[in-house]
């Protein structure tokens, strides 16, 4: 696999961090709901495999696009008038961006990303 990165998150509006697809996007209440839906998106296939279902052609979606980490950890917090979340894995920025455009959309920010 990659390096193990860490990545810190800015989510500005939490409350309504969604995704373009309802049936993919978050839909939790909280910091610790979004920490858990993010690591189990980095963790498991099951979002992967439920965006993939929806694509024209899924058997023509590039198999790279379901890796996943295991290991993965994800937490959150709120922080002034925003949320923190960070995540430490190992998986590329393009997987990580992928899933959490389709769980929060564009509301989240990429603030720093270090080697863990």
């Amino acid at each position: 696999m990659g390096i193990r990165s860490h990545y810190y998150f800015s989510i500005a509006d939490l409350a309504h961090a969604r995704g373009p697809v309802p049936a993919l996007s978050y839909d939790g209440a909280g910091p610790n709901d979004l920490a858990a839906a993010v690591q189990n998106a980095m963790r498991t296939t099951d979002l992967f495999e439920r965006w993939r279902a929806m694509q024209e052609e899924p058997d023509e979606v590039d198999p790279s696009l379901a890796t996943v980490d295991p290991q993965a950890t994800a937490s959150a917090r709120v922080s002034d008038l925003h949320t923190e979340m960070d995540l430490i894995t190992d998986l590329p920025m393009s997987i990580v961006r992928q899933r959490l455009n389709l769980l929060i959309g564009a509301s989240w920010q990429l603030r720093d990303m270090r080697k863990a």
